[in-house]
């Protein structure tokens, strides 16, 4: 797990937000992005030059569009640029470090064409804390669920290296990574710790190994 975390009193209260449908990004975690649109590449210019630092957040389909754009879930996850590259072709690769997780209070008005919202941290402060150790995690029926849930689904992976990940990277990883739909991706960022984040992905692992060939799940 990354090991750099500000303290409570440096987590900025106003920072630039990426919205991107299908995108998680939880604390302590890795979220790797291909970031090409002018505007998200002014972003991250802006990140570099002050604290390194922006929010993921989704567009909720639900919530009304505001006048900066698609309405967006009031939870999202601060990031910390971790690595960074830019290629010939003007895209910058970078690796987000997931942070606290926050709460939208107010969107404010954008800045080089991204937007940016006054955010809260106070639900979510245990986010700082290394993620515990041991945590009651049924491993096996975990990795068991998963073998099952990408053979259904038709994707490869490394067994092997996933299998050599401790709890929490593997909990928080598999969440990130695994393609699942953005509302369960919304419900696995909001689980309220580790455990019930557990818990949410071997459900939805679960329901992904039985859904029908045509994708429908059983009622």
């Amino acid at each position: 797990m990354p090991g750099f975390h500000p303290r409570a009193e440096a987590l900025p209260g106003e920072i630039p937000v990426f919205p991107l449908t299908g995108a998680l990004l939880l604390p302590w975690g890795r979220l790797p992005l291909n970031i090409f649109e002018p505007r998200y590449l002014a972003m991250v210019e802006d990140a570099l030059a002050a604290g390194r630092m922006f929010g993921m957040i989704q567009p909720d389909p639900s919530a009304p569009a505001t006048r900066e754009g698609p309405g967006c879930y009031r939870i999202g996850c601060l990031g910390r640029l971790a690595s960074f590259s830019e290629t010939d072709d003007g895209r910058f690769l970078i690796t987000l470090v997931g942070l606290p997780r926050f709460e939208t209070l107010e969107e404010l008005p954008m800045r080089r064409g991204y937007r940016r919202m006054r955010v809260g941290y106070a639900r979510f402060l245990p986010d700082l804390d290394p993620p515990p150790a041991a945590f009651g995690l049924d491993r096996a029926a975990l990795l068991s669920s998963l073998r099952a849930y990408f053979t259904r689904q038709g994707y490869d992976a490394n067994h092997d290296a996933i299998g050599k990940l401790d709890d929490p990277a593997l909990v928080t990883t598999l969440s990130i990574l695994c393609p699942f739909e953005p509302a369960e991706k919304q419900a696995l960022l909001e689980a309220p710790d580790l455990p019930a984040r557990a818990a949410a992905l071997l459900a939805l692992l679960r329901m992904g190994a039985a859904e029908a060939p045509d994708g429908a799940r059983p009622s």
